[in-house]
C-alpha cells in the first residue's frame, strides 16, 4: 500500500476533504463527521466487528437457510453470502435500502448469473429476519432480476464426435453417460456401482433430489462395461468412473479436462451441461420422453433444455372427413 503524503493523522481510509471527513472503502466515499471526533467515533462503529451488523445477520441465517438444500445449492449460498458479507459490511440490517441492493447488483452487472444468485440470498436472509422481527421490511422484494437470456446452444453429431475423439478414454466414458442417461454430471460422477441395477442405472438427482432409473440400453451397457474395465488396480472400487485410488472424480477436474478437449478439437462455445441438453433434444425426436428422462417434474423446465430449433414437420387434414 502507498504511504499516505497527507492527513497521517487519520487512521486507514479515512480522509479530510471540502470541510469533512470520509472514510473511503472500495471506491466508494461515505461520510462520517464534520469534526475529527465524530468522525472518529463513527469510524470505530464501522471497523468494529459488530454483533448485529449484516455480516453477523449473515452468518446467522445462513445455517437455516441451507438446512434443507442440495449440496451444490449450499455451495452456492454460501459463496454469494462470503460476498454478500464484504458488499454490506459496514451496514446494519436496519440501513439496507432498495437502493443500497441495486447498487449492489450493478457492480456484478457483468456477472449477472452470480448477481441473481446473490439476490436471492439476501432475500433469504432479509425474509429470515422480518419473520422474526429484527427488521421492518425486505428490501430486495422490490428490487428487480437480471433477466438472462436461456441458453440454446445445441451440439451437433459432427462437433460431439470431434470433442470425443480429443478425449482420454475416460472422459468419453463421462460424455455417453452424460448423453445417454440425460443426467447432470454432477450425478454422472456420482454412479457407484451398487447404482447399476438389473434394469438399468439409479440416480437420485442432487439439485431435485428426485429418483429414477435409466433403462439399459446396448449403447448405456456397453459404454457401462467399457467404464468399469478401465479401474485398473485401483483398491476401492467404488465409483463407476472413479479417479486413481478408487475416489470420485472431482467435478472441476472433470469441467477443464472437458474444455481442454474441446479446444483442441477446435469446437468453441461447448461446455459439458449441452450434453444434457443434446441428450433430451435426441430424445424428443425419437418419440421418448424427455420430461422423464431429464427428471422434471414440469415441462416447463423441460422446454428449456429441448434446442432443436428447426421447423417442425406437420400434417394437415384430408377433404375425406369435410
Amino acid at each position: 500500500m502507498r504511504p499516505r503524503t497527507k492527513d497521517r493523522h487519520l487512521p486507514a481510509c479515512v480522509y479530510e476533504k471540502h470541510g469533512a471527513f470520509w472514510y473511503v472503502k472500495g471506491g466508494k466515499w461515505r461520510k462520517i463527521g464534520s469534526d475529527l471526533h465524530s468522525a472518529l467515533t463513527e469510524y470505530a462503529r464501522i471497523v468494529a466487528a459488530p454483533t448485529d451488523g449484516m455480516p453477523a445477520l449473515i452468518d446467522e441465517a445462513l445455517p437455516v437457510l441451507t438446512k434443507h438444500v442440495a449440496a451444490s445449492t449450499r455451495k452456492q449460498y454460501e459463496y454469494c453470502a462470503s460476498m454478500l458479507k464484504e458488499d454490506f459490511a459496514d451496514f446494519y440490517p436496519g440501513q439496507v435500502k432498495h437502493g443500497d441492493v441495486v447498487e449492489m447488483l450493478d457492480q456484478y452487472a457483468d456477472r449477472q448469473a452470480l448477481a441473481n444468485r446473490m439476490l436471492t440470498v439476501l432475500k433469504l436472509v432479509f425474509q429470515w429476519a422480518l419473520d422474526r422481527g429484527r427488521v421492518e421490511a425486505n428490501p430486495c422484494v422490490s428490487v428487480k432480476r437480471f433477466v438472462q437470456t436461456s441458453r440454446d446452444r445445441l451440439v451437433t453429431r459432427d462437433e460431439y464426435t470431434r470433442v470425443y475423439e480429443a478425449c482420454p478414454p475416460w472422459l468419453q466414458c463421462v460424455m455417453d453417460l452424460c448423453y445417454l442417461t440425460g443426467q447432470r454430471i454432477g450425478d454422472v460422477l456420482k454412479i457407484e456401482l451398487v447404482h447399476l441395477h438389473d434394469d438399468g442405472i439409479y440416480f437420485e438427482q442432487q439439485k431435485t433430489g428426485k429418483r429414477l432409473v435409466v433403462e439399459w440400453t446396448p449403447e448405456l451397457r456397453a459404454v457401462s462395461e467399457l467404464a468399469k474395465s478401465l479401474h485398473g488396480e485401483a483398491v476401492q472400487k467404488r465409483f463407476l468412473i472413479g479417479a486413481r485410488g478408487g475416489n470420485q472424480r472431482l467435478y472441476s477436474y472433470v469441467w477443464r479436462a472437458f474444455k481442454n478437449a474441446a479446444k483442441a478439437a477446435k469446437v468453441t462455445d461447448v461446455n459439458l451441461h449441452d450434453l444434457r441438453a443434446m441428450s433430451g433434444t435426441a430424445a424428443e425426436a425419437q418419440g421418448i420422453d424427455p420430461t422423464a428422462l431429464l427428471g422434471h417434474s414440469d415441462t416447463r423446465t423441460t422446454r428449456i433444455y429441448l434446442r432443436d430449433k428447426r421447423p417442425k414437420l406437420v400434417k394437415g387434414p384430408s377433404r375425406k372427413s369435410v
